[in-house]
């Protein structure tokens, strides 16, 4: 097969390319959790399904010079941005044809020539990359706009509070986007969280926006507006997209059978589920399903079929100049 490359680029213009891919994003994440059961993704991921209309709604308010910093929650942001989902799937399995050669994995993924610095594991971590990269376009006078992923429990990693002040008073074009679901982990967030996420961001005098997180049309309006604020200059701007994720925290829950929610607000949230309301908009999905469903099956048998990385190769890419240790320092 043909894998895509960032010439071919990513549309999200009309609200039938954007069920398309809610769709994607949703059949990816089924796919992959069907893959972590097989054994073939071995460590398991962090599903993203029920949070898809975030990733597209931002994503489709970006050009494609703007960048992003994702989560430990990637997949959804790493697809909306234009990732190959081939690659992506390939990089899930450790396959010398992910994304990053199998090195970066699930929680790791990144393809710099899309504006994709990267998924993150470490909670909040993407934020001050995100200030860097920001800072950056500054500098050099580009129209550039980077957007910053993190979830609620990011919300009182010190880290991230220092990202808002530098962006807040440097002026900085950031648009930092919490994905709050309403839990860290097992964590409800009402119990962890002091005040309001917003109040976290107006503090530092950022403009800060609550917006329907399970309404792809309505993520995108906020983005819209507030990439275009920081892209002429006006600086930060925070979005609290109040979304829900309808599997575990991880896939391993499965497994340790973790229960912590509620049946009902589970079936409440799914009621409100993006892709239904995504498909709402464009009349008869069929069509658009049954794309998704062929790329899908191809993206899996590219990956599957993918060789797995030489271990004599195990410290190639540690070093930025390409230079190997030593002798003798790695048994």
């Amino acid at each position: 097969m043909r894998l895509r490359t960032p010439a071919d680029g990513v549309c999200l213009e009309s609200p039938a390319d954007r069920y398309r891919m809610v769709r994607l994003i949703r059949g990816f994440e089924e796919l992959a959790l069907e893959l972590v059961r097989s054994g073939d993704i071995v460590g398991g991921t962090h599903p993203y399904i029920g949070q898809e209309a975030v990733a597209v709604g931002v994503c489709s308010a970006l050009r494609p010079e703007d960048q992003l910093t994702s989560t430990h929650r990637g997949h959804g942001h790493v697809l909306a941005k234009g990732a190959d989902p081939a690659r992506l799937l390939a990089e899930l399995l450790g396959r010398t044809t992910g994304l990053n050669k199998g090195r970066g994995g699930s929680m790791h993924a990144a393809d710099l020539s899309l504006g994709i610095l990267g998924a993150n594991g470490i909670v909040g971590a993407g934020a001050p990359i995100a200030v860097g990269a920001a800072w950056a376009a500054q500098l050099a006078g580009e129209q550039r706009v980077v957007v910053s992923f993190f979830g609620d429990g990011a919300l009182n990693q010190g880290v991230l509070l220092e990202s808002f002040n530098l962006a807040a008073m440097w002026q900085l074009p950031v648009v930092f986007v919490c994905e709050n679901n309403g839990y860290a982990t097992t964590l409800p967030a009402a119990v962890a969280v002091a005040g309001t996420a917003l109040g976290r961001a107006e503090a530092f005098g950022i403009p800060a926006v609550a917006v329907d997180g399970m309404d792809t049309e309505a993520v995108r309006e906020a983005a819209l507006q507030a990439a275009a604020r920081a892209r002429s200059g006006g600086g930060p701007v925070f979005l609290e997209c109040r979304t829900y994720r309808f599997e575990g925290h991880h896939t391993m829950e499965r497994r340790l059978k973790v229960d912590y929610r509620p049946a009902e607000e589970i079936a409440a949230w799914r009621e409100r589920d993006p892709l239904l309301r995504a498909a709402a908009l464009i009349g008869d999905p069929t069509a658009l399903d049954q794309e998704v469903s062929e790329q899908l099956a191809q993206a899996r048998e590219f990956a599957l079929n993918s060789p797995a990385p030489d271990p004599a190769g195990a410290c190639d890419h540690l070093y930025a100049s390409g230079l190997r240790p030593r002798a003798g320092a790695v048994a």
